[in-house]
């Protein structure tokens, strides 16, 4: 590859030093980019997305694509967060949140501090288009300018980063929550800057339970805490939403009340969510899956093993364990509960032990997964537990599995009710 050749083209399109061009080239190379992703990062560096020198085009949010190249828009701040990152050897703070005009909402990341706070109107210019997990987002960097305007801009959008916790989503910067620490542990872990203590548990609030890390492990952040705590970002862990504290963030005392209740959804819209943690569904079992009743696992991960064989750890001596993956459904989309050997033992009546001396009698392990599909299979169920959503399809692990103690006809009345009003 001719780096050389590659930035003399480059600058000479861009009208940039070649020896800059160069040096920006090199530095994405040297952390595994492409070169033509590498190219096209330094064109939208120096205000070239499209290539030639026209200015970008003022656009409505609604219009962005990931293949936009550079923009300009005027739009209003939703939220404004803070974080710290390592980009490209380099501690560098970063802000980011969501801008929003009358046509739709983007998130956004500036490299430097633009002064601009939530609620403010501002006219953004030069600001690249990058995908980000699969939606486009605006890149404000050195090139990027940002412009006051006196007139607020109005927009169908809440300001400001204020939500409970069921509303939280991966991808949210810049939120604040007031939560109870319901569980915490505290952890070592191998960092950025090698070993680090952090906090991980459970908080949660009238709406929901979420997973939550504190990467400074606060000593304010105490199993039983109260707190209201500014500025926090959310991705996804494990298939469900997870809020993340950092340096940035700020906690002090509030007074939280926390249901002991799971919200109950459809399972069309626990599906929808793209995953849930401590979510509650009733719906019917239609079928037992394979894979359920007596099954062995590999004694180094976990996984299962097929004829011996664990697809991680080769030919493993199997433990035995029982678990249930039921597919459930409410008329509005299906779930895979997936139960435990607790919840398995409670289903099927008897232990583990129960379930081998039943199988060795039978000469069949599938006679476990058979008693058990003729108790669950048509019975409609009360299932807690937490929902995540893959290619693969919706499973729910479930913490709590009970027949359902609602009325048919009380709900069938419900139902017409409010068709009626």
């Amino acid at each position: 590859m001719d780096i050389d050749a590659h930035a003399e083209e480059l600058a000479s399109a861009l009208g940039e030093d070649t020896e800059e061009v160069k040096r920006d080239l090199e530095n994405l190379l040297e952390y595994s980019v492409p070169i033509d992703e590498a190219k096209q990062s330094v064109r939208r560096k120096y205000g070239g997305g499209g290539g030639g020198d026209a200015a970008p085009s003022s656009v409505d949010i609604a219009e962005i694509t990931p293949d936009s190249g550079n923009v300009t828009v005027t739009a209003r701040v939703l939220t404004v967060g803070r974080r710290s990152i390592r980009y490209q050897g380099d501690d560098t703070v970063i802000r980011e949140g969501e801008l929003a005009d009358e046509t739709g909402t983007i998130s956004y990341t500036a490299w430097q501090d633009f002064g601009f706070e939530a609620g403010d109107t501002v006219t953004v210019g030069n600001a690249s288009v990058r995908e980000w997990e699969g939606e486009p987002e605006l890149n404000l960097g050195e090139s990027s300018s940002v412009a006051m305007e006196g007139e607020t801009l109005e927009v169908p959008y809440e300001i400001g980063g204020e939500r409970d916790l069921v509303d939280l989503a991966a991808g949210d910067r810049g939120r604040t929550v007031e939560a109870k620490v319901l569980e915490l542990e505290q952890r070592t872990i191998d960092g950025r800057d090698g070993e680090t203590t952090i906090h991980s548990g459970v908080i949660g609030d009238e709406t929901a339970r979420l997973p939550f890390t504190d990467w400074q492990a606060r000593e304010a952040v105490v199993e039983g805490a109260e707190l209201r705590i500014e500025d926090v970002y959310v991705r996804e862990f494990r298939g469900v939403p997870s809020v993340n504290l950092t340096e940035f963030t700020e906690v002090s005392p509030a007074s939280v009340e926390v249901s002991d209740e799971a919200p109950r959804v459809s399972v069309g819209e626990a599906v929808t969510s793209g995953g849930m943690y401590d979510v509650e569904v009733l719906g019917n079992v239609l079928e037992v899956r394979d894979g359920s009743g007596l099954i062995e696992r590999c004694p180094e991960c976990g996984r299962l093993v097929q004829n011996g064989q664990c697809r991680s750890h080769g030919q493993v001596d199997p433990e035995d364990d029982l678990r249930v993956k039921a597919i459930l459904d409410d008329g509005t989309a299906t779930v895979t509960a997936i139960l435990d050997r607790e919840l398995t033992e409670e289903i099927y009546g008897g232990t583990l032990q129960d379930a081998l001396e039943a199988a060795r009698d039978a000469m069949s392990r599938e006679v476990v997964a058979d008693d058990i599909a003729e108790t669950l299979v048509g019975r409609e169920y009360r299932v807690r537990g937490h929902l995540s959503v893959d290619e693969y399809g919706a499973n729910l692990d479930a913490t709590e599995f009970e027949p359902s103690e609602d009325d048919p006809a009380a709900r069938a009345a419900d139902l017409l009710a409010e068709v009626d009003a």
